[in-house]
């Protein structure tokens, strides 16, 4: 225990940036991918580092999805890049709300 509260004197709070959802929300709601981070925490508690990167490796994989969308971007471009093949071959033509021809609306 430290001899002066700096975090407490400054008014931050260092500890609680480890854990990103848990923290105190806006308006009380958990955060989103708050359900994802607890069960890796609860997964990986008192297994310890290697073991916990081993045995909760699904945990974590599903936690960071959530958090960076990764794996969701990437099948969003792979499915852009067929619409545009399919549009330049002639096989696929935008509906015209896609293509902000549509009349405006009163």
């Amino acid at each position: 225990m430290p001899f002066w509260g700096l975090q407490k004197q400054l008014g931050i709070d260092v500890d609680s940036w480890l854990v990103r959802q848990s923290m105190p929300q806006p308006y009380g709601q958990a955060g989103v991918c708050h359900a994802f981070e607890r069960e890796w925490v609860e997964c990986g508690h008192g297994l310890g580092q290697t073991r916990a990167r081993r045995e909760c490796q699904l945990e974590y994989e599903d936690f960071m999805e959530c958090m960076n969308r990764t794996k969701m971007a990437q099948r969003l471009r792979i499915i852009l890049e067929q619409r545009d093949k399919m549009i330049k071959q002639g096989k696929y033509t935008p509906p015209d709300y896609h293509t902000g021809k549509e009349e405006p609306r009163p």
